[in-house]
């Protein structure tokens, strides 16, 4: 694993090809600060290239995934004290987070506990696999306080279907981990963090005997077809990606070992 830059409002951990990102700020409620997005698009960026780095979890210390917003920072903005332009950056800062997030080579797993309020529960629908604590509490309160979903639209939208999201995002929708669950934002649940450790722990199994550029490459593949509807594109674009895969050592290595009737060299254990 490369160096991981120094950090402060995060908390990191590494262990057996897997990358924990703990957001370390309970005491207030985790939120989305310019110091916690730049810690955490900086681990992101010097991890992404790295295939030692099979998986990424991101959770919260304190029994909270995150908080949302800084609301401090909104309500200074929200007074004046910022120009629109100002504005305009500083929401382009967490939409490029969002998008790092989203387009990571590695799985990236959400564990959510305790609460993912507004830009927090975006950033979790920008994870491959959200695990989710049964009562969890999950709200989009941006039109409750007069601000709009922005940049966490089009995972919430990616994540949930147009319909549901249309409805939770305009409606300041509250819900817990069986209501998440409901709408397709939680892909499991457990009742407390031993039984949300041990989901993770089945999911790092799974993944580590996997290819580690087989996944990175399904990953593009996966985010390449999203939104194309002509049926030759789709097609060019897969046959492009197979062909890619097909020749590379992981795929030889991967089809010796099944005649061969043993592990492929990337298999760890957990």
């Amino acid at each position: 694993m490369n160096n991981l830059p120094d950090v402060s409002v995060l908390d990191l951990q590494s262990d057996s090809g897997w990358l924990t990102v703990w957001f370390n700020q309970p005491e207030k409620r985790n939120p989305l600060t310019d110091q916690m997005r730049e810690e955490l698009s900086a681990v992101l960026n010097t991890v992404r290239d790295d295939r030692s780095v099979r998986g990424i979890t991101l959770r919260g210390r304190g029994g909270v995934f995150c908080a949302g917003g800084d609301l401090k920072a909104f309500k200074e903005l929200a007074s004046g004290a910022a120009t629109r332009q100002s504005t305009i950056v500083m929401s382009s800062d967490i939409g490029h987070l969002l998008a790092l997030v989203n387009s990571m080579p590695q799985l990236v797993v959400a564990i959510v506990e305790g609460a993912a309020i507004a830009g927090g529960f975006g950033l979790a629908c920008c994870a491959d696999v959200v695990l989710c604590e049964a009562s969890a509490k999950f709200a989009m309160t941006e039109t409750a306080i007069g601000l709009s979903p922005a940049q966490i639209a089009p995972y919430v939208i990616q994540k949930l279907g147009y319909p549901t999201a249309r409805r939770l995002m305009l409606t300041a929708a509250r819900f817990d981990g069986v209501g998440a669950l409901d709408v397709g934002f939680a892909d499991e649940l457990g009742d407390d963090m031993a039984e949300l450790d041990a989901l993770e722990m089945q999911l790092r199994k799974q993944l580590l005997s996997c290819a580690p550029g087989a996944v990175a490459d399904s990953k593009a593949l996966i985010l390449a077809l999203n939104g194309v509807t002509d049926r030759d594109q789709i097609i060019d674009i897969a046959a492009q990606n197979f062909a890619d895969r097909v020749q590379s050592s992981e795929a030889l290595e991967g089809i010796s070992s099944f005649f061969e009737k043993r592990k492929p060299s990337w298999v760890l254990k957990p």
